[in-house]
């Protein structure tokens, strides 16, 4: 006989196995979801237990199957790399792919999601938010085998890959709201938005206006404090360009194209397997300096490019052709890149880029001539609240960077993906294509910041690598700017970095 407890379960029992369904005729899985932290039932010791895929499934089956990657042996002066991984994957790109244009609001909001094969017709001006690209939340792993660096990007946060998180980096070459001190994205003519050093005696003029240019003459300290503006300095997630994004943006270029030499022709055919190939031309860097100067009175090296020449690519990877009259009237055209919606990656202006910091110390000569070169110590955080310029605290040593200016060999590289030179001595079209300068001081010891890029007279130097760490974070210049990037607040245990679950 029963009790009423037990035939109350026995109840409860038998109407779960009537409402019961075969696997068969279970829906689908969205397909979006993660497949490695499905759970699924495997047998220990002749007991059942439950665990996920990513867990029960070895590593080199889940990349396979998950992740795509490219490698390249260091001793090899090609800039070619090789693609690893799931093949499928190179063809269809799902973490560059998800990358797209928006509107972003002062507290981090998306306002709009721009078209993706055109912006021409969109708000652009700062009434409507900041333009900006969206780089997806995704996970990496960077691995070292001998002399053969490897990178492979993932969805999905499979054992021992970082994850790398949401994150926003202007479509433009960053502009200055003059009235509010301001970093801004926008495409804008007016005063308020006037680019270069703000000088208003070259506004009638038609290929030397500083109107709707990007705004330079600006140290990496006010460059900060002009982005933290957007939202009152309320919280760290405004920034100018920073060291985890450029990163980012890298080595989602070099998955995708498979090449470190990003000024090979622009070829938007795909290889007969389906792959990207060729860079994206040589960018805006091929002028003369002193073609440069004349321009703005023989003097000075102020950007001439407006922002948003490329939006009729929208989200999209190409060239867009600019052309203008020099000051001895002479046609110069240029072939402007844009990459994912990121216009001059490199190129046109040097980028002021947060979060790294070089220790150098002079030379020293002993009582017999011999000398001793001074250290050239490269440390670097992506935690946005440690910036600052003054000291090492808060930045993690990440190695050592070469003493002399040269292209760049080899890469620190590492576990982080840390793309300065560890060793030079390659070329424009060798090795990874990319120029390093660099400088010491006369006596004693400075703190040296970071610019990537290379300028308009850069030529085969620049580039999405090209490092430079000559100045101080007070320096200034004609050429020199950033870019504006929104890093949304993480928390400890997702933040930038956070390896994935073993």
């Amino acid at each position: 006989m029963l009790t009423n407890e037990q035939e109350a379960a026995l109840i409860a029992m038998l109407a779960a196995y009537k409402e019961g369904k075969k696997i068969s005729d279970l829906d689908d899985i969205s397909g979006d979801a993660d497949p490695t932290v499905l759970v699924i039932e495997v047998e220990e010791n002749g007991v059942s237990k439950k665990t996920t895929l990513g867990t029960a499934v070895p590593i080199d089956v889940l990349e396979a199957n998950y992740a795509y990657g490219v490698e390249k042996d260091q001793t090899d002066s090609s800039t070619a790399w090789t693609r690893v991984g799931n093949m499928e994957l190179h063809r269809t790109l799902p973490v560059q792919s998800a990358m797209y244009g928006c509107l972003l609001d002062d507290d981090g909001n998306e306002v709009e999601k721009l078209p993706a094969d055109t912006w021409e017709e969109s708000v652009r001006d700062g009434s409507a938010g900041q333009v900006m690209v969206c780089i997806p939340e995704h996970y990496v792993k960077f691995t070292t085998d001998g002399d053969v660096y490897r990178v492979m990007m993932s969805l999905y946060a499979l054992p021992g890959y970082t994850r790398v998180p949401k994150m926003y980096v202007s479509a433009y070459q960053a502009a200055l709201d003059r009235d509010n001190l301001k970093l801004a994205s926008v495409r804008n003519f007016d005063a308020q938005y006037r680019g270069g050093a703000n000088k208003d005696e070259y506004d009638d003029g038609e290929y030397n206006t500083q109107l709707g240019r990007p705004a330079t003459v600006i140290s990496l300290t006010n460059f900060r404090k002009y982005a933290r503006a957007r939202n009152g300095e309320a919280t760290t997630e405004w920034n100018c360009m920073t060291y985890l994004a450029q990163r980012t943006v890298y080595w989602l270029y070099i998955v995708e194209y498979a090449n470190g030499n990003c000024q090979l022709d622009y070829n938007a055919e795909l290889t007969e397997d389906g792959y990207h190939q060729g860079g994206l031309g040589a960018g805006v860097t091929t002028w003369s300096g002193t073609a440069w100067q004349n321009l703005f009175d023989g003097s000075n090296y102020y950007p001439f490019l407006p922002c948003g020449c490329t939006d009729a690519l929208g989200s999209g990877t190409g060239t867009v052709n600019y052309t203008l009259i020099d000051a001895d009237g002479a046609e110069k055209s240029f072939d402007v890149p844009r990459y994912r919606g990121i216009e001059n990656p490199f190129g046109h202006i040097w980028q002021w880029t947060d979060g790294v910091h070089f220790h150098m110390t002079a030379d020293t000569t002993d009582e017999d001539g011999n000398v001793t070169q001074g250290l050239s110590e490269a440390y670097a955080t992506d935690d946005p609240a440690a910036f600052q310029d003054s000291n090492y605290d808060g930045y993690d040593y990440i190695g050592d960077v070469p003493h002399d200016s040269d292209y760049m060999q080899t890469i620190i590289g590492g576990a982080r993906g840390d793309i300065l030179p560890s060793s030079t001595g390659g070329g424009s079209t060798t090795y990874w294509g990319d120029y390093w300068y660099t400088s010491h001081p006369s006596s004693g010891e400075a703190l040296h910041g970071l610019l990537f890029g290379g300028c308009a007279y850069a030529g085969g130097e620049a580039g999405f690598g090209c490092a430079h760490a000559y100045h101080a974070p007070s320096f200034t210049s004609a050429y020199i700017g950033s870019r504006l990037c929104f890093h949304p607040a993480q928390s400890e245990s997702t933040g930038a970095n956070a390896e994935a679950a073993e």
